[in-house]
């Protein structure tokens, strides 16, 4: 079994000290360590981290190769510091029976450059109309415990409350895409001064905010988990907290980009801002990293959405939602939690492993750094500063709303279960 001594690293932000990893697994942690025959990685005070884990990937495949695919989209992950992601269920065919979930899940593990756990669709083709077969999905081999029909909205309160009545017999959890169809019918961008003055059909705050209203009450009335994806506006902020007040088992997301972009970038009709929810205000994005950082808001997660040339290269209305994120996404914590005070390095640990794998159900990661532990790590140079280029993402896709933008921090080594998969920044 290979050592790895990594040395000098700042264990979740704090003095530094020694890691060593003897197999898969953190045999000591402590200061001045030594292993004859070790691989050394001199840390130099970069900051160490428990891998990360995304609640919230689109990988594409099966269907839409052309965007991405179970490799392309894992090595991306491994490249932002991922150790284990868990993949929406809108692919073609949708991920609604046992036979696709295992599809990804076997993709994932012959792959080996992070751990995939497929989330299984709600509702069958995601048309909300009728369950898709939970039990199955959950005792396959994929073993999946999240469902979602991220894309849509479960818009039908007598559907979603029977997904959440079934969901809870195996500890699972129903993650809601909450948009009220009805309220945002020919929606471009977010409802406000912005949209008025471009002209751009508007999506109100409250087409969100009233189905959140809805599901943590019904989770409240079942006693199940609902989990809220891709939460971008104060008055969900304001919701969950008082869900959470009264006990109600809810968890919810934000995504990096709603940490940092407004409304204001759709000015330059760049479809690269087009994205579902849409960017919102800049009292929203206040009120959101004011909110995971006091812990109302549990986890950040990528919605990492990539999409060919073609399909964002046209006209605002014409274009695709989505932006991808995942080699992006820590970096853009870093600038909006890290560097403005609101989190330090032990919260991100908190808000991007230890609690996305907790919700999530995914056994060996979110783990802390210490002996014992399985080796899923990440080492981040903190003091690196530059510009994105897109032209060097492992990502089959370009979307980047970052492009030439310059954010702090850069992921220099990933390590799942003890073996490299990102070395100097470069994939193994």
């Amino acid at each position: 079994m290979s050592k790895i001594l990594i040395r000098g690293a700042k264990v979740l932000g704090g003095e530094p000290q020694d890691v060593l990893i003897d197999g898969e697994t953190i045999a000591e942690v402590g200061a001045g360590l030594g292993a004859e025959g070790a691989e050394v990685v001199e840390a130099d005070g970069k900051v160490l981290l428990p891998g990360l884990v995304d609640l919230h990937t689109h990988l594409r495949e099966p269907g839409r190769e052309d965007s991405e695919t179970v490799l392309t989209g894992t090595r991306a992950a491994a490249s932002g510091g991922y150790t284990a992601v868990f993949a929406m269920a809108n692919t073609f065919p949708v991920a609604d029976t046992a036979g696709v979930v295992e599809q990804v899940w076997r993709l994932g593990r012959e792959h080996g450059y992070c751990d995939v756990q497929p989330i299984g669709a709600v509702t069958v083709g995601l048309e909300g109309r009728k369950l898709a077969e939970l039990g199955a999905m959950h005792e396959s081999a994929a073993g999946v415990t999240v469902f979602s029909d991220d894309g849509k909205c479960v818009d039908d309160a007598v559907i979603m409350r029977r997904a959440l009545e079934y969901v809870k017999a195996f500890g699972g959890v129903v993650a809601q895409h909450a948009q009220e169809p009805r309220l945002t019918e020919g929606a471009q961008m977010n409802e406000g001064v912005v949209s008025a003055e471009l002209g751009l059909g508007g999506w109100p705050a409250v087409a969100e905010e009233s189905i959140i209203a809805r599901d943590v009450l019904l989770a409240e009335h079942v006693g199940s988990r609902v989990h809220i994806c891709h939460l971008s506006t104060a008055g969900s902020v304001e919701i969950v907290r008082w869900a959470k007040s009264r006990g109600i088992d809810v968890t919810a997301e934000v995504t990096p980009h709603h940490l940092l972009l407004t409304d204001e970038m759709v000015r330059t009709y760049n479809p690269v801002y087009k994205v579902n929810p849409p960017l919102r205000t800049e009292r929203d994005v206040h009120a959101l990293r004011e909110a995971l950082a006091d812990g109302t808001i549990d986890i950040v997660a990528t919605d990492h959405a990539p999409h060919p040339h073609e399909d964002k290269d046209c006209e605002w209305a014409a274009a695709a939602m989505g932006m991808v994120g995942l080699e992006t996404a820590l970096s853009v914590v870093q600038a909006t939690m890290v560097d403005t005070g609101l989190l330090d390095w032990a919260g991100v640990a908190d808000r991007m492993s230890l609690a996305p794998a907790r919700i999530g159900r995914a056994t060996g990661h979110g783990r802390p750094v210490s002996a014992g532990e399985p080796a899923n790590l990440t080492l981040v140079d903190t003091a690196y500063r530059g510009q994105v280029d897109p032209a060097g993402f492992a990502s089959r896709s370009r979307n980047t709303p970052y492009e030439g933008r310059e954010l702090p921090g850069r992921v220099t080594h990933t390590w799942l279960r003890g073996k490299a998969t990102l070395v100097d920044g470069k994939l193994t």
